[in-house]
């Protein structure tokens, strides 16, 4: 008898990449709060866990390959389409939409939900490993 890993994991395995990237994305409008024009971009977890649901009802989703030797990427966790750029509260004169409290306080919310995601993940694999003892 085999494990699905997919089935005794669910949905945390996915739920830590998209926290992941979110974060860089978050990362990287804090990093240019001071540039000029730059427009803040935010993934919104559950359009993107809408979309991975619906993907994953229609079956596995892989990316054409225009040569033999490209590397397939199968399962490509977030495209562009999920990233929104975000509205701005106030207007600013160089055009810059990151107001860093914004974005500072949604780097700890979703660094938190990260914790959350990997405490889930870490005690379904210790189950996983007890089970496997017979403990």
């Amino acid at each position: 008898m085999s494990i699905s890993f997919d089935r005794a994991l669910g949905i945390h395995e996915q739920a830590l990449g998209f926290r992941t990237q979110r974060a860089e994305v978050l990362a990287n409008n804090i990093a240019n709060a001071d540039t000029p024009y730059y427009k803040a971009r935010d993934i919104e977890f559950a359009s993107v866990l809408a979309e991975q649901s619906a993907k994953g009802q229609r079956g596995q989703v892989s990316l054409n390959r225009t040569n033999s030797q490209h590397i397939p990427a199968d399962g490509a966790v977030v495209a562009d389409a999920s990233l929104a750029y975000r509205t701005p509260f106030q207007p600013s004169i160089d055009q810059n939409t990151v107001d860093l409290q914004i974005e500072q306080s949604n780097y700890a919310e979703n660094a938190v939900q990260f914790q959350a995601s990997f405490t889930l993940l870490n005690s379904k694999f210790k189950s996983l490993v007890s089970a496997l003892r017979g403990e």
